[in-house]
């Protein structure tokens, strides 16, 4: 079997199940989030997808913070949401300007240190992942709504690089972000 294929069908089960505990809400999502990294990495590093490879370093480290977020037992007025919230009007700032700031490095980075074909889009990508990672350690709903935009750039960026069923595992992200993000807002009464 091709090594392409095996690690795009790795991946795929990974992230079905990694978006189911998501869409529920199950802290066991941070153990599979430190396993699919590790499948997801080969494939970017062999696919040329440098800052998209790298990014699954962060992946497992904001995993093991993410898991120890979640596993802190729930304060009495946050037991019926699960912690679950909106993302606080005072940080949507802060947030746009690291994004700002990360994509403008990892882009300096490809351009000056790789043969990437794609750094404007890679970085791109990889520096909303990187922001709503951070968002879903925190149980924000809108994280949802970041996935989204990271999952319709990444269909056609890995339509592109050639590994189209991690494209097919992306457009099915798209749909299933919409749906969690209802689900969340459902949650916490919205």
């Amino acid at each position: 079997m091709d090594w392409k294929l095996a690690l795009q069908l790795a991946g795929v089960v990974l992230g079905l199940l990694y978006l189911w505990l998501e869409y529920r809400a199950d802290i066991r999502l941070w153990i599979v989030g430190l396993v699919m990294p590790l499948v997801h990495g080969a494939l970017y590093y062999k696919s040329g997808l440098y800052a998209d490879c790298a990014m699954q370093v962060y992946y497992i480290l904001a995993g093991l913070y993410g898991l120890c977020v979640w596993a802190k037992k729930p304060k009495p007025a946050e037991r019926e949401t699960g912690r679950i919230a909106r993302t606080p009007a005072r940080m949507w700032f802060r947030m746009a300007a690291a994004y700002a700031a990360i994509h403008a490095l990892l882009y300096l980075l490809l351009v000056c240190f790789t043969d990437s074909t794609v750094p404007f889009w890679d970085s791109l990508t990889t520096a909303l992942c990187i922001m709503a990672y951070w968002m879903l350690s925190r149980k924000y709903v809108e994280q949802w709504l970041v996935w989204l935009a990271v999952d319709v750039v990444t269909v056609g960026l890995y339509l592109y690089k050639d590994i189209p069923l991690t494209a097919g595992l992306y457009l099915l992200y798209s749909a299933l972000a919409v749906a969690g993000y209802r689900r969340w807002l459902r949650r916490i009464g919205q």
